[in-house]
């Protein structure tokens, strides 16, 4: 078993208030978990409305399975308008 983890932290410079930013990140999460289907949170910054960090989680049966989808999500959430990753931290077990 695989599994592989990614931690994002992310700049919102357009985001004014807590329940923007909660608005845009819940849609996100919402649509990696349904693209990807892998376990996905806001893991820390929860009452900051300029930054959030998202944790996510995918298990495998293949290491290049687990970094390919890894790799999908950091490319989709940096096509996120008005999002803009600050830092990313992957780490395959």
């Amino acid at each position: 078993m695989i599994i592989g983890t990614v931690v994002v932290e992310l700049n919102l410079p357009g985001i004014n208030s807590l329940k923007e930013k909660r608005r845009r990140i819940k849609s996100l999460l919402t649509r990696l978990r349904n693209k990807f289907n892998v376990s996905v949170a806001e893991i820390d910054y929860n009452d900051s409305h300029r930054r959030a960090c998202l944790g996510v989680a995918v298990v495998s049966n293949e290491r290049q399975y687990s970094d390919r989808v890894i790799s999908n999500i950091i490319n989709m959430i940096e096509n996120e308008n008005e999002m803009y990753i600050t830092d990313c931290q992957v780490e395959i077990i």
